[in-house]
């Protein structure tokens, strides 16, 4: 899996980014960069997406994230807060269920799939809402990620995401959690993050002002300071350099 690093050793748990459906760590490069002045951050291209290589098949959300678990063990890094936006929340979920050892805590931007509107009509309209408020310099980075990941393994993507029983599982998680949405996002409605919230033991929620679905590229200095915030508040003392 390719994989890109920036930031200090500060002491705090390292935030590793996940990206969502059909796409790759291109949108998730101004988080890194704002994010990477304050802790520690690496972000990773999933199996068939980006620059990291293709399985044969289309890998299954289980698969994504046994390779996702199978590289934070390669890499050895200590316990981390897996950062997933969209549908890299779904793997992320299941990393944190499936492979707890390596996961500390999570931060779930814009969680997919809605339960409401776990169809493809309905995810399409929302898709199509959303698409006209974000920002239109995402869209050749979208463009150059579905070209490297193909139609088949773009469609089987967005297929596990409305497959995925998030609800179900969410109870299980038993890490801290930030649910972060955007103020506009028109994929994931407000009463869909604050059931995520419900549902998670111990998690609170954000809202990013004046943002759509891909809080991590239209406001990632605004969301860099609640994950650097969230990762304070739940490391241990000494680790958030409180005596």
């Amino acid at each position: 899996m390719a994989a890109w690093c920036a930031g200090p050793d500060a002491g705090l748990p390292p935030v590793v980014c996940v990206h969502g459906a059909g796409v790759s760590s291109r949108p998730h490069m101004p988080l890194v960069r704002a994010l990477g002045e304050r802790v520690r951050v690496w972000t990773v291209d999933l199996p068939g997406f980006g620059r990291s290589p293709a399985p044969p098949e289309p890998p299954s959300l289980r698969a994504l994230g046994d390779a996702l678990a199978g590289w934070l063990a390669a890499v050895d890094l200590p316990p981390v807060c897996l950062l997933g936006s969209s549908f890299g929340c779904q793997i992320a979920v299941d990393v944190a269920v499936r492979h707890r050892r390596h996961v500390r805590s999570l931060v779930l931007a814009g969680p997919t799939a809605d339960p409401h509107a776990r169809t493809w009509r309905a995810t399409l309209r929302r898709w199509l809402r959303n698409t006209v408020r974000e920002d239109p310099r995402m869209f050749p980075l979208n463009l150059a990620d579905y070209r490297d990941c193909g139609t088949r393994r773009m469609l089987a993507a967005f297929a596990e995401s409305l497959r995925d029983p998030l609800e179900d599982r969410l109870p299980r998680v038993d890490v801290p959690a930030l649910v972060v949405r955007g103020e506009h996002d028109a994929i994931v409605p407000q009463a869909w993050t604050e059931e995520v919230t419900r549902l998670v033991p111990d998690a609170r929620l954000a809202v990013v002002p004046g943002s759509p679905h891909m809080v991590p590229y239209r406001r990632p200095d605004a969301l860099a300071r609640l994950v650097e915030g969230f990762l304070r508040e739940t490391a241990p003392k000494e680790a958030a350099g409180v005596g």
